[in-house]
């Protein structure tokens, strides 16, 4: 039976025909609607992890354990993971090891976009890159027989569009696969270095003989038209090839690590010109250069962003490709804005009045750095304000650190946030540390995480006590406020940034959207408004600034009466009062 998938609901699918047995991940923006399809099976084990490495070594327990694991992370989850994929691809397998790398080329929602087709390839372990839903679907089984065959993790690396895009899928049923037996075998298993040193031929000669595999592998497709023109391509770009050329040959890699050298060598003979067209890195280009072929790549296609129909047919071609879609040339401007209501407002808005040096993390709450707020001077990676904040103190002196806070999420905390604050502590740092608290993983759709007492699964679990952990890692103190209460907020961090020791602000409010109970909206009274434009400086999306009185707009106020409490003049009401 055909169906409608996006990529992501594929590629979990196909986890279940596979037989798969776990499936860990940290939820990041392209990748999180996999692991929340392949929690619907009944036969499949999910869970969200702390962060991604732990969700690595599940997989990696799993698969040694004998069964089928997958694990699925955004592009820069595979950073965190790295250390423990770095070895157990030396180390090998036993049942079946799939690691889901979501790319983001032009970073729809990342803080970079690099290209972790590389990361594959420095890893030592073959790369799939599926172009459509289909193919997410058969790869993700094929990816696992491949995993078992040759003893190695395999990555399934999509980007943006092929995950969150739809097409058709026939799907199939479940394969049964029971795990394997598990073994003793510390001279597989355990890397110290005189066992590591053996693995490490042995991954090479692996490689030997995946290369072989790619020459014959159905996942790699000639395809002979009109033999003018010759274009290697892989994932997306295969597709907009496609539309943009079809009457060229193409050559479409479904494996990209490691490529099939003799065939391509064939396929460029066949065409009078070849082109490599692959979005980010010339990985693939520059494989094909070192092999002799004469191919025109990044000299004409850009090492940034994303490439569309248009840009290959405007480049290959010299012309504009019609569009079948009738966009205005010029439409309005809609920046990420944080929701009405959300709680991550309030805080900004007192960091702002206390004039601190605010230095942020990955989560909603990046949104603090947007006009009006303009809270948030920095955001690295997840984890990583605290640690900064710490650095900053050190070149800059205690009086500086006394005017610079630390933001992150509740979920980014448990993920890379600990080990900071401990570092805080352990040594001597006098850094104000603020956890927002809102009770739920938001920016990537609302998923549970350790604080929450819910599973991926929506069964009750333990929740971790926030406060006690951060007791726990040493921090004496512990303030927690409601980040609409603005005025005690900024009383209490003006409080903590003066400290001598380092301290912590638990802002906790639930997002919003987790709200379910209807609240009157709020208007503004304009014969009493004084003008002052104080509620324009929270940046609510509700609130209109008309060059006049603001006025406050009733199908998009949550009545979460944060306006309110900030009015002077106590000019804004309730409906109905």
């Amino acid at each position: 039976m055909k169906q409608l998938m996006t990529g992501n609901e594929a590629i979990a699918r196909g986890a279940w025909e596979a037989g798969v047995h776990v499936v860990a991940a940290y939820p990041g923006t392209p990748s999180t609607e996999i692991t929340e399809n392949a929690a619907k099976y009944e036969e499949i084990y999910a869970e969200w992890a702390p962060n991604e490495k732990v969700a690595m070594e599940v997989g990696i327990g799993a698969a040694i354990g004998g069964g089928r694991a997958m694990v699925c992370m955004k592009h820069v989850g595979v950073n965190v993971a790295m250390d423990p994929l770095m070895t157990v691809a030396f180390s090998g397998i036993n049942g079946g090891l799939v690691l889901v790398s979501a790319d983001d080329p032009g970073m729809h929602s990342s803080q970079n976009e690099q290209d972790n087709r590389k990361l594959g390839e420095f890893a030592k372990i073959p790369v799939l890159e599926p172009s459509n839903s289909q193919e997410c679907l058969d790869f993700a089984k094929i990816a696992f027989t491949i995993s078992e065959t040759f003893d190695t993790p395999v990555m399934l690396r999509l980007t943006t569009r092929v995950a969150h895009s739809q097409s058709l899928v026939e799907k199939g049923e479940r394969e049964a696969k029971e795990p394997k037996p598990y073994e003793k075998n510390p001279q597989k298993y355990v890397m110290v270095p005189a066992n590591a040193r053996p693995r490490h031929v042995e991954a090479e000669a692996r490689l030997e003989k995946l290369e072989a595999y790619a020459e014959t592998s159905p996942l790699n497709v000639e395809e002979i038209n009109d033999t003018s023109m010759g274009i290697i391509a892989s994932g997306i770009v295969y597709e907009y090839v496609k539309e943009a050329v079809p009457n060229a040959s193409v050559f479409k890699l479904g494996i990209s690590n490691p490529l099939p050298r003799q065939r391509l060598k064939d396929f460029a003979a066949k065409v009078d010109k070849v082109y490599v067209i692959e979005e980010l890195d010339p990985i693939i280009e520059d494989k094909c250069r070192a092999m002799g072929l004469d191919i025109t790549g990044k000299e004409i296609f850009s090492r940034c962003g994303e490439i569309f129909p248009e840009t290959i047919a405007d480049r290959l071609l010299g012309k504009k490709q019609e569009i079948p879609y009738n966009y205005p040339n010029s439409l309005p401007m809609r920046p990420p804005v944080l929701c009405a209501g959300c709680p991550h407002r309030g805080t900004f808005h007192a960091l702002k009045r206390v004039k601190a040096n605010v230095i942020g993390d990955i989560g909603c709450y990046t949104l603090g750095c947007m006009p009006p707020l303009q809270s948030v001077d920095t955001t690295i990676c997840m984890g990583a304000g605290i640690g900064m904040t710490i650095g900053m103190e050190k070149v800059r002196g205690k009086e500086f650190a006394k005017k610079t806070v630390s933001v992150i999420g509740d979920s980014t905390f448990i993920h890379s946030g600990i080990t900071g604050l401990v570092d805080m502590v352990y040594n001597k740092a006098i850094g104000t540390c603020v956890i927002l608290d809102n009770r739920i993983t938001a920016m990537t759709g609302h998923q549970q995480n350790p604080l929450t007492g819910l599973t991926v699964k929506g069964e009750p679990t333990k929740a971790i006590n926030l406060e006690a952990l951060v007791h726990g890692a040493g921090i004496e103190r512990v303030t927690v406020v409601d980040p609409f209460d603005v005025d005690r907020m900024v009383e209490v961090l003006k409080e903590e940034m003066a400290a001598e020791e380092p301290s912590v602000i638990i802002a906790r409010r639930p997002c919003e959207l987790l709200l379910k109970e209807t609240r009157p909206s709020l208007y503004i009274e304009a014969d009493r408004c004084l003008k002052c434009k104080r509620c324009l400086k929270i940046g609510c999306p509700a609130i209109e600034n008309t060059g006049d009185v603001p006025i406050i707009h009733a199908d998009q106020c949550v009545g979460c009466g944060l306006c309110l409490n900030i009015c002077p003049h106590g000019v804004i009401r309730k409906e109905g009062e």
